[in-house]
């Protein structure tokens, strides 16, 4: 990075770690923090809108969405987050690759699955082996999305569910009998309300999946655990021009404060955002800030 980094041993400490700090690799380290940060951001609204869409079908009046939207907040709720993880992975990329071999080799005459091995053909294989780095860490952080907006989708979908069953019936019969259709009965009195009821959770659920992020790490990915590790330990060959000991504690030390503020920051942002939502509401909140109101006045 430095001019003055050519020679790495004959320079002194802050030189030495100038130059250290700046070099490609850790380049590397600092831009996966951005692919976390980026993880979240698209995560968390895909994972609400599945969690809206399995909610409302848990809730629906036609008996087999019902059970299709229970069954995947069960399923989901039920199984180990790494074991869903893993088997998820595996089994969505090889789905790809089964459709995209039905479709680029046709005259395939050998079966797909032979004893522990599946075999298509490479045409078919995502991605490409020819393909670049970036494509084959690009395709691996697609993947982990759809995962985490899955896994963490049927526990929004949980939290929203239970969020529409504690808006009081009454206003909801109110609103039929002023003639309102169920449709806009759901669209204009249940959905507001039940923000105030699901946003706890759902808070909740956004710090856990902020501590999640590391599975990334299990999923292949190169995110900041990875990087840590890399970039830490002795044996490694990342730095062969900067050797120095085993430096894993600091750099995951380096990870705990990032989470920390991370999460300090969520709170602050989540506290405003329930003051907001329960302003005039008939729930505890509403009535504290009412008091609190009176108070002033």
């Amino acid at each position: 990075m430095f001019s003055f980094c050519s020679d790495p041993e004959t320079l002194g400490t802050v030189g030495w770690f100038s130059c250290y700090l700046t070099t490609g690799v850790h380049f590397s380290f600092y831009i996966s923090f951005f692919k976390v940060l980026l993880l979240l951001a698209i995560t968390a609204p895909v994972a609400l809108s599945f969690g809206f869409l399995g909610a409302m079908a848990a809730r629906s009046h036609f008996a087999p969405l019902r059970w299709l939207g229970k069954f995947y907040i069960a399923i989901v709720r039920g199984i180990p987050d790494i074991a869903f993880f893993m088997f998820f992975v595996i089994a969505l990329d090889q789905g790809f690759e089964w459709v995209r071999h039905k479709v680029l080799c046709p005259d395939w005459d050998q079966p797909i699955r032979q004893g522990a091995d599946f075999l298509v053909c490479s045409s078919a294989k995502l991605p490409l082996g020819s393909s670049p780095e970036w494509i084959h860490q690009t395709y691996g952080f697609f993947l982990a999305v759809i995962t985490f907006a899955i896994v963490f989708g049927a526990f929004a979908a949980n939290v929203l569910y239970g969020g529409m069953r504690a808006v009081p019936h009454p206003q909801l019969e109110t609103a039929e009998a002023y003639g309102m259709s169920r449709r806009q009965t759901f669209w204009r009195v249940l959905v507001p309300q039940m923000w105030v009821y699901a946003l706890p959770g759902l808070s909740n659920l956004w710090m856990v999946l902020i501590k999640a992020t590391p599975l990334l790490f299990l999923l292949g990915v190169e995110d900041i655990v990875y990087w840590a590790r890399e970039l830490g330990g002795t044996k490694t060959p990342k730095f062969t021009a900067y050797p120095h000991g085993d430096w894993r504690m600091w750099y995951f030390l380096f990870l705990l404060v990032f989470y920390l503020g991370f999460t300090r920051i969520s709170e602050i942002v989540l506290e405003r955002l329930m003051v907001r939502f329960t302003h005039g509401q008939a729930t505890t909140g509403g009535e504290k800030q009412r008091k609190a109101g009176g108070a002033i006045t």
